[in-house]
């Protein structure tokens, strides 16, 4: 045995050096050590040698394995490296090319807007404060002057989970929240998400409001034209046209929408402003005494002023866009545009 693994390990350096790619020198390694390979087979007539003869013969079985591996594995090596080497002269990096940048994300215009917003309020010297989506009935309805039997709860339609709790239909409801804890004077903004059931291309279930509200002593009605139409013409430029008409609001007294000159015709009528020219924008009033007295405010000491804003309704008209339901389906070709 120990001849003819001699005489097989001459066959195998001798095929391994004719190997002229690494395909055939892969093929010659194969033969010789491979699962069912020339070596296999001495292995398999172990069994039949005298015990005596089996651990010499298995040590020279060995050691030929080893001898063909290692010169197998330094023949692979070297085609190898002659790959590599040829690759490296063959395929050119042109480092003046530019480079490929990764796409960068924009941000939302809901986004865009809210942080305009706030970043308005907060140079007027408004504190920003936050409440829950869910919600208590007390805090969205009653607390602001919306008992249960009121029919202006109508005029909101509400997601109830049970009778006193429900998603809040307003950010107004943060108001009561933060006059319950803390004494004037108030300067705050609260932004943040609303729910309603209704859904159209105007309206969406889901959509963002900002509450503000401004109480002291001595606050007036004249406070809150001057305070708006700051905000207004920020948001929309100097030039903008503003008006304020009476309305009602069952949280304010008095109460008045607030219009602004349409941006799209500039007040000559167009179909968004419906021919009129005007585009309501928000809804604004007085503090009701009555919320004053829910949260122990004395309506006879301090006064105030609120009004409450849609996020979604600003940014179509910033952006000039005529579908509410735009701004949540995540079309990336819509987003690109902001």
């Amino acid at each position: 045995m120990i001849a003819k693994l001699e005489n097989l390990l001459k066959e195998a350096f001798s095929d391994l050096s004719r190997a002229d790619t690494r395909e055939k020198a892969a093929q010659v390694k194969t033969r010789y050590i491979g699962r069912k390979g020339e070596i296999a087979s001495f292995l398999k007539e172990l069994g039949g040698l005298p015990a005596g003869e089996r651990k010499a013969a298995g040590e020279a079985i060995n050691q030929a394995k080893d001898a063909i591996e290692k010169e197998a594995e330094r023949l692979l090596s070297s085609f190898d490296e002659r790959e590599k080497a040829a690759r490296l002269t063959t395929d050119r990096v042109d480092v003046t090319l530019p480079g490929r940048r990764a796409p960068l994300g924009k941000r939302h215009p809901v986004t865009q807007v809210m942080d305009s917003v706030e970043a308005i309020f907060s140079g007027l010297g408004f504190d920003i404060a936050e409440g829950p989506e869910v919600e208590l009935d007390y805090y969205n309805f009653e607390a602001l002057n919306l008992p249960k039997d009121h029919p202006a709860r109508d005029m909101q339609d509400t997601f109830y989970i049970n009778e006193e709790v429900l998603l809040r239909t307003h950010t107004s409801a943060v108001q009561p929240r933060v006059m319950e804890v803390e004494r004037p004077p108030l300067r705050v903004i609260a932004p943040g998400t609303v729910y309603r059931r209704d859904s159209d291309i105007t309206h969406t279930p889901m959509f963002h409001q900002v509450e503000g509200f401004m109480v002291d002593r001595g606050v007036r009605f004249s406070d809150l034209k001057g305070i708006l139409t700051q905000f207004l013409h920020e948001l929309f430029g100097e030039d903008t046209g503003i008006r304020f008409r009476p309305s009602f609001f069952p949280f304010t007294e008095p109460s008045a929408e607030v219009d602004i000159r349409c941006v799209i015709c500039s007040g000559s009528g167009c179909r968004v402003c419906k021919g009129s020219g005007w585009l309501e924008i928000l809804g604004a009033g007085m503090i009701h005494p009555e919320v004053f007295r829910t949260v122990k405010y004395d309506p006879e000491e301090y006064t105030g002023f609120a009004f409450g804003l849609g996020i979604e309704r600003i940014a179509m008209l910033k952006f000039g866009i005529d579908d509410l339901r735009l701004f949540f389906e995540n079309d990336i070709r819509f987003l690109r545009q902001f």
